[in-house]
């Protein structure tokens, strides 16, 4: 069996493989239980997540894992609060801070936050956990270094700040300054170079421990009783979290998702307005079948499909499977197309943040995926060989207003906006500084293409 942890701040990579035999990945965040089933996993543990600036891992997505026969664990941190929720339907937790959640002991999720570098230093932890300092704090109290008096006043003073800014200095400056025991701060001090509890840690290595040793006694796949509804919001997380297909790359190359190729197509509006349409019209669609109409009957789908295959002149077996493969599609995840095209019955209304994912298949629709994805690698890969990946002003000899006239002189497809956030919303990026970037990007390449 397949083991995928996903660690950050806790507990370092190397310390976990000493322990146990897994892919290690970064903390976990919306999508991520997801691949990580369609990559093989068939054990998941969560240690960290990510839950500010970045979208947390949905509850949703680990229920459909275990339903999949995915055996889920969780612990230390967002593992630990995600079992609290999920243990009702077979997600296991670990440790004493899944416990004392289990318990109601501790209710905040700021408890197990902390603060902590970027992928590049190891996400090493920058703040210490709430957890970890009443865990500490306790032992230092059971020792004798402080009195519970003091020990209640300093679990007030790191209660109080803000998960990023606790570490052990500045509860001891706080607690000097509020006027604690000078003597009993100065005793909790030579105790915090020894002994200082590091309960997360702790909890995260227990969970390995059981894991192996579970792997060791014969785990067979999750079984579960509850039933699994795929809604919309379920579709679009399925479809923004899989990899697309590259056709000029191989098979199994999974490394590119949808981000890319939909940089690539709001950069060309004529299209991308086109396939922003259709994409609505699919999501609105689909969203009042689900609730008005029953799934179209298979002799539907049947005639879609095969209306489809005329309009394109692939009635041949080897034309239809090159297309597919172009596409980055398989037999089944075509029907499935094919079923929601039936659903579309032109719908106007109600937009969404979900409508990335149907826009990648309104591309295929309008057959315009892989010119665009075609591009849109090849400007990677030119862009990171140059070192141009992640563009700036100061790499171009441009204005910012430049920049546009350049652009939509380029196009010559009638844009006139005032300005780079007119533009920005007239060409669907989601702000000002995500259509600077494509477009910095979009002219440093055509200028390494024209060399």
């Amino acid at each position: 069996m397949t083991v995928h942890l996903f660690l950050g701040p806790t507990l370092a990579a190397a310390d976990a493989a000493e322990v146990l035999d897994a892919v290690i990945l970064p903390p976990a965040a919306h999508g991520d239980i997801y691949r990580a089933v369609q990559r093989g996993a068939t054990v998941i543990g969560i240690v960290d997540g990510y839950f500010e600036g970045t979208p947390a891992v949905w509850h949703k997505e680990i229920l459909w894992a275990m339903r999949e026969g995915v055996h889920v664990f969780g612990s230390a941190s967002m593992g630990a609060l995600r079992a609290v929720e999920l243990s009702p339907f077979g997600m296991e937790g670990i440790g004493a801070v899944f416990e004392a959640y289990a318990r109601a002991e501790l209710e905040d999720d700021d408890e197990v936050a902390v603060a902590h570098a970027p992928a590049a230093y190891g996400y090493r932890a920058l703040s210490v956990a709430m957890v970890n300092i009443r865990a500490t704090l306790a032992a230092a109290e059971e020792r004798g270094v402080i009195r519970p008096t003091t020990h209640a006043a300093l679990l007030q003073i790191a209660k109080r700040l803000f998960y990023p800014d606790r570490d052990y200095a500045r509860l001891l400056s706080e607690a000097s300054a509020q006027g604690s025991d000078p003597g009993e701060l100065s005793a909790l001090r030579s105790f915090l170079r020894e002994r200082q509890i590091d309960q997360k840690r702790a909890d995260a290595l227990a969970m390995l421990r059981v894991i192996k040793e579970r792997l060791a006694a014969g785990l067979t796949p999750k079984q579960v009783r509850y039933h699994f509804e795929a809604t919309i919001f379920w579709d679009s997380l399925r479809q923004a979290a899989a990899p697309l297909g590259d056709p000029l790359a191989d098979p199994d190359d999974g490394s590119w998702t949808q981000s890319a190729l939909l940089d690539e197509a709001r950069l060309h509006p004529v299209a991308y307005t086109l396939a922003r349409k259709g994409a609505l019209t699919r999501l609105l669609s689909r969203a009042l079948s689900d609730e008005q109409a029953p799934r179209p009957p298979g002799e539907e789908v049947d005639e879609a499909i095969l209306s489809f295959r005329r309009a394109r002149g692939l009635l041949n077996a080897e034309a239809m499977e090159g297309w597919l493969r172009a596409n980055g599609l398989r037999a089944e995840e075509f029907a499935r197309l094919m079923e929601s095209e039936t659903q579309v019955v032109g719908v106007q209304r109600w937009a969404a943040p979900h409508i990335s994912a149907h826009l990648v298949d309104q591309l295929r629709l309008d057959d315009l995926y892989v010119g665009l994805w075609t591009r849109a690698r090849d400007k990677q890969r030119s862009l990171e060989e140059a070192g141009l990946a992640d563009p700036d002003l100061a790499t171009a000899p441009l204005s910012r207003e430049g920049l546009l006239r350049w652009y939509v002189e380029r196009r010559g497809e009638g844009l006139a906006p005032r300005d780079l956030s007119e533009a920005a919303l007239q060409a669907g990026f989601r702000d000002e500084p995500m259509f600077l970037r494509a477009l910095l990007r979009e002219y440093h390449y055509v200028r390494l293409r024209e060399r």
